[in-house]
């Protein structure tokens, strides 16, 4: 695997909010600390950023499906990673992996990214959540294990988590809108190094389904 995009975001006015979704790729080194690329935008922090979502990663394997169903250029970045890794595909990769990226930075995977409707101002297409829901490949947001310098260009190394049983990130994507998961589901899932607003999401959830026994 490689790193060929480290993308970095403006703010930006979109309707009645700002938004750091636009991003585009820089060749200079950057630095990952424990909140994210430094030089990047997170305006909603009640929804975005944080340790346990501090980075957003893409596979360029993921970026090729829409290309060749969009006919568009979608440049590392489109949808609003960070990191943009080549010979990467969300569909293999489970909650607690981990990527080392280049000399320094580790990272693991804690949850799928949720379409909103900021991602379809960003496409210009308000059907867009809807198609990305469908295309089932939401890339997947990170922790910082290990803070350091990446580059586009740096080798990423891919650590499979090895806890037993894994949940995927497709399947943690599908969980978010099932409407009724079951108990042993969602146990099952909180065993995992899920982030931290996930978690609470769930936790709730899982309240609930043992107060109405």
């Amino acid at each position: 695997m490689t790193l060929v995009g480290v993308n970095l975001g403006v703010a930006r006015v979109v309707g009645n909010s700002v938004t750091g979704i636009y991003k585009s790729s820089t060749g200079k080194p950057t630095r990952v600390e424990s909140l994210g690329l430094v030089g990047d935008v997170v305006s909603d922090r009640r929804h975005h950023g944080g340790a346990d979502q501090a980075v957003y990663v893409y596979g360029d394997d993921d970026y090729e499906w829409w290309r060749m169903r969009e006919s568009a250029v979608l440049a590392p970045g489109t949808f609003g990673d960070n990191l943009t890794i080549a010979g990467l595909s969300c569909r293999d990769i489970f909650i607690g992996d981990r990527f080392r990226i280049g000399n320094d930075v580790v990272i693991e995977a804690t949850a799928p990214r949720i379409p909103c409707a900021t991602l379809a101002a960003r496409m210009q297409d308000k059907q867009f959540p809807a198609r990305f829901k469908r295309a089932e490949r939401p890339g997947f947001y990170c922790r910082v294990l290990n803070t350091g310098t990446v580059v586009a260009g740096d080798d990423v190394e891919y650590i499979e988590h090895e806890q037993s049983p894994r949940f995927s990130v497709v399947d943690m994507f599908r969980l978010h809108y099932q409407p009724n998961p079951s108990v042993e589901l969602l146990l099952q899932v909180l065993e995992q190094p899920v982030a931290i607003r996930e978690r609470k999401r769930l936790e709730s959830i899982l309240n609930r389904k043992e107060h109405m026994k």
